[in-house]
């Protein structure tokens, strides 16, 4: 578990400087990345994947899937990026009957609201907790995968 804290938003954009650093380098598994985004609205989540996807050279709008509810990325750097936000399911179900279990499992998937899909939503590898500390931010990084451990020891050298 890696904790820090961030001061503004700029700090959160950082962060995800320093994370994308990592997912350039990282050797991928066949069954990608999963990375679960937690907080509360306005806690920072839409924050630091708008900073990871600049800084694996995207360039366009970046804006939180609450309606769509994924929004994909295929950055020229290679790297596919899936990002999910959960927050108006009602039923875990909604993940199959969108048909998310049919998407390209080589990619690297962040996932906001992930415990509203319940069991159908596939484990983290990582979860970031983000929460509203005075005027920042806390992140908490915790490994849930051997896949997660090799990640987290690749950002933190």
């Amino acid at each position: 578990m890696t904790a820090l804290f961030l001061a503004n938003e700029h700090a959160t954009l950082a962060l995800a400087e320093q994370f994308s650093g990592c997912l350039k380098k990282f050797s991928l598994p066949e069954n990608g990345l999963t990375l679960y985004l937690d907080g509360d609205l306005g806690a920072g989540k839409t924050t630091f994947v708008r900073g990871l996807l600049r800084s694996l050279g995207f360039s366009g709008s970046v804006k939180s899937p609450t309606y769509s509810l994924l929004e994909e990325y295929h950055l020229s750097c290679g790297l596919t990026i899936q990002h999910f936000d959960l927050y108006r399911f009602s039923t875990p179900e909604e993940w199959a009957d969108a048909g998310f279990d049919d998407l390209e499992i080589n990619a690297i998937r962040l996932i906001e609201w992930a415990d509203k899909g319940g069991d159908f939503v596939p484990p983290p590898d990582i979860r970031l907790a983000l929460s509203v500390e005075q005027s920042g931010r806390n992140a908490v990084f915790t490994a849930h995968t051997l896949t997660g451990e090799n990640f987290l020891s690749l950002w933190q050298a």
